[in-house]
């Protein structure tokens, strides 16, 4: 269910390879223990790597991952998430300034997917 989505610089990729960034994300987020490990509801997460952006004092370097996942965790809980995949990435990419993540939340009565729409 949740899903992350790293946005980046294309020069991110000089410094780490798409899976390793991938694993990062998807093995920090595991650690957190917030997510179900396998099915439906486990981690998702996609890459998407930018050759045209503009940045404050024009660093060549960023990530910034978007996560997305269902209501009902606390405050303390998003934050301790969004702490780890922005410490396990800084780990993996010591040299980049600009590491950032945010979090966003489903809402259980708007949310459908494939398994829950009953067919007929």
């Amino acid at each position: 269910m949740p899903h992350f989505v790293i946005d980046c610089s294309e020069s991110i990729l000089s410094l780490a390879e798409p899976e390793e960034l991938m694993r990062s994300v998807y093995s920090a987020a595991e650690s957190t223990d917030l997510f179900a490990r396998s099915g439906v509801g486990g981690i998702k997460v996609r890459l998407n790597p930018y050759v045209d952006y503009l940045n404050v004092d024009n660093h060549q370097h960023f990530v910034h991952v978007f996560a997305n996942i269902m209501e009902g965790r606390t405050q303390e809980q998003k934050k301790q998430l969004s702490e780890q995949v922005v410490r396990t990435l800084k780990g993996l990419l010591p040299s980049v300034d600009i590491i950032s993540m945010n979090v966003r939340e489903f809402e259980k009565a708007t949310y459908c997917n494939a398994t829950t729409i009953e067919s007929g």
